[in-house]
């Protein structure tokens, strides 16, 4: 609904009103009655919460140059864990019974989000609508007033800009906007090999990170019988692994390219996670050593998980590019919704937690990642530096 809205109604708008609805989605959570009322509200904060990738995605691919969009959008994909560190360090004092009481800490814990929105919404609301996006609506003078007050100050700090090639230039024709149909038309028609591509990277990612993530705490508790109390000590590890691999290898997606990074991440997390199952499986590893084995796969595997939202924001048309985020989001995580079912039956009970098991699971991830890298090397689009334009021409592209 937010992916279709976006292109319908613009980034900005839909920026700003994904970030209400998880704002005050959340804070309604923390005064839940009852278990419905519970499942009620985080219903719609996560609808808030899918929105936001749709029309984060679009607008920092269409407002950030062609030469850094690559890592930026890596980067900042990569926040995520961030938020996930700070709530794990808030979680080890709300939960803790010594402190505060069990049914005031949670309430607590789920006033954060909230929390952190009021304090970057002022920011968020200084970002600008998507001038690709005016130009699609017919603003083409709002969207040149944007361009030349950017370019303004870029200049003012003192980088020149050389002028645009004439050659470049296209010819838009504002239209309606475009609905499901075209989106299906667009994917199954124009781009059968990209939607591939979108499939697979996204789906694999999703299975990937939820089969492990959302069963990380039951394996330490379950396999290696840490404490349920000193589980988040463990989580800090594997969230920095995910956070530093987007910072740290994220420029090469624009430097080396995008079907050699990202086959490479998605390839390399996958055989790194085969490698640490067989020790796993032979009892060589600790519930340290286990963290670190992890906090390695999901160094790569955070670049890739991140590298397959870019990939869709970059490869499908104008018009529709919020709406492809949102579809193929919206199947990652049908997809990724059947690991932690599937892993916690493989861990099974405590007194049985099963490895040898678990270790199948992990393989079978590991596949999806190596496959999905394969299919990136094969029909990969290669989007680096370029400007989108020429990765996806747009549907209202006149003939003149």
């Amino acid at each position: 609904m937010f992916g279709h809205l976006a292109d319908r109604l613009g980034r900005r708008r839909l920026f700003l009103a994904t970030l209400a609805l998880y704002f005050v989605a959340s804070g309604l959570t923390a005064l839940a009655f009852d278990y419905t009322s519970l499942l009620v509200f985080r219903f719609f904060a996560g609808a808030g919460i899918g929105g936001e990738y749709a029309a984060i995605n679009s607008a920092i691919d269409e407002l950030v140059p062609a030469q850094y969009r690559g890592h930026a959008d890596l980067a900042i994909n990569a926040t995520y864990w961030l938020g996930a560190i700070i709530a794990a360090a808030a979680e080890t004092i709300l939960l803790d019974p010594r402190l505060l009481p069990p049914d005031l800490g949670w309430r607590l814990g789920l006033l954060i989000g909230p929390l952190v929105v009021g304090l970057v919404w002022r920011h968020r609301r200084t970002l600008p609508e998507s001038p690709r996006w005016l130009l699609t609506r017919g603003h083409e003078a709002e969207a040149e007033r944007m361009v030349a007050s950017i370019e303004a100050e870029v200049e003012a700090r003192g980088h020149a800009l050389p002028p645009v090639d004439p050659a470049r230039t296209l010819a838009l024709s504002a239209a309606p906007p475009k609905g499901y149909g075209t989106l299906a038309a667009v994917l199954v028609r124009t781009y059968p090999s990209r939607s591939l591509v979108s499939f697979a990277l996204m789906a694999s990612q999703s299975f990937l990170y939820n089969a492990i993530f959302f069963t990380y705490g039951l394996v330490l508790t379950h396999v290696y019988a840490v404490p349920a109390s000193r589980v988040p000590r463990y989580f800090y590890a594997f969230a920095a692994g995910n956070l530093l691999g987007p910072l740290a290898i994220g420029r090469l997606f624009d430097t080396l390219g995008r079907k050699r990074m990202i086959a490479a991440t998605y390839v390399g997390s996958g055989l790194l996670l085969t490698l640490s199952a067989q020790l796993f499986g032979r009892g060589a590893l600790t519930a340290t050593t286990q963290t670190i084995c992890w906090s390695a796969v999901f160094f790569l595997g955070s670049a890739a998980a991140s590298s397959a939202y870019l990939t869709v924001s970059e490869i499908f048309p104008l018009e529709i590019r919020a709406q492809a985020i949102a579809f193929f989001f919206a199947i990652a995580q049908v997809v990724g919704a059947t690991g932690p079912w599937i892993f916690a039956a493989l861990i099974g009970d405590q007194a049985d937690p099963s490895p040898a098991r678990l270790v199948r699971g992990y393989e079978f991830a590991a596949a999806m990642m190596i496959v999905a890298g394969v299919v990136e090397a094969i029909y990969g689009v290669e989007a680096a530096r370029r400007s989108l334009e020429d990765v996806a021409t747009p549907l209202s592209v006149s003939d003149g």
